[in-house]
């Protein structure tokens, strides 16, 4: 795709954000399709808005979503403008680990996606990240986020259709798919979590459907038969390592949430995901509550 151009923000190793045959832009020489900013996210996106405004190429940017604090007013300015720029924030939780609560993200998530004109997505594994990454390249005059997480996850769908299922926001990726007892939701990295949950439900006898939920200004978009048929009718739990809010529009107050209401802490990511009870067994156990 020779029109993508784009950069991170001194991060360039810890993204991922440059590819192996990607030159970069140097002194001199601007034939190249990368730019190293430096530690200057809000230059960065601020240049990616130029950019897209000139046409003729789609540009993207890279750094922490910690970070995204730096480059939130041109990231508001390409929604407001409506331009087609892509940002990818790595390190997209709890899960960055023994850095600790600073580069912890908790409430960027939730403030992302009530900013208008921008998809938010927040992939569960390579053939999501991979389907959001489309999706993105698809929307002429939205601004997307791509969130990805630090802590390596396992694949959790081992083929690809010709319908790309990230693009309807939400879909059942597991799990019961008929007559469903609970319905688990997540995003991200926490999709694992609830797939996990729902093999210990399946233990007892109960049957729970799997939500993963990698773009909720998407799913907003799509039918609503489309959306009773993938929430069900059933009790809801949902799991992110971020705060509720976003989450209420499809949680009754009688549904559960199992996420973050305070800073992280430092520590690998697996003693955080246990110490703040993100977990499978803390998901299957709120299950079975709400089932009786």
């Amino acid at each position: 795709m020779p029109e993508l151009v784009g950069g991170a923000a001194d991060l360039s190793g810890l993204t991922g954000a440059r590819a192996a045959n990607q030159r970069a832009v140097s002194p001199g020489n601007f034939s190249g399709a990368y730019i190293h900013f430096g530690v200057r996210e809000h230059a960065m996106v601020a240049a990616m808005n130029g950019i897209g405004l000139y046409g003729g190429f789609v540009p993207y940017s890279a750094t922490f979503l910690a970070f995204s604090d730096y480059c939130r007013p041109a990231i508001r300015l390409a929604a407001l403008m409506g331009l087609k720029t892509i940002h990818v924030m790595t390190h997209d939780s709890i899960g960055v680990g023994e850095d600790g609560p600073t580069h912890q993200p908790i409430e960027h998530l939730a403030s992302f996606r009530a900013m208008p004109n921008i998809n938010v997505y927040r992939p569960a594994d390579a053939v999501e990240t991979a389907e959001v990454w489309r999706s993105a390249l698809e929307q002429e005059r939205t601004p997307a986020l791509i969130c990805l997480s630090r802590q390596a996850l396992p694949t959790l769908r081992t083929s690809v259709g010709e319908e790309n299922m990230c693009a309807r926001g939400g879909y059942l990726i597991a799990g019961a798919t008929a007559d469903r007892d609970v319905t688990l939701m997540a995003s991200g990295s926490e999709v694992e979590i609830a797939v996990r949950a729902a093999e210990l439900l399946d233990q007892d006898d109960i049957k729970a459907a799997v939500v993963s939920m990698p773009c909720f200004e998407l799913f907003r978009s799509q039918p609503p038969e489309y959306r009773r048929r993938v929430l069900g009718n059933r009790p809801k739990v949902a799991i992110e390592a971020a705060v509720r809010d976003p989450w209420d529009r499809w949680l009754s107050e009688d549904d559960v949430f199992i996420g973050l209401d305070e800073f992280g802490a430092s520590g690998s990511a697996e003693d955080l995901y246990d110490c703040y009870g993100l977990t499978a067994e803390a998901v299957a156990a709120a299950a079975r509550r709400l089932v009786g």
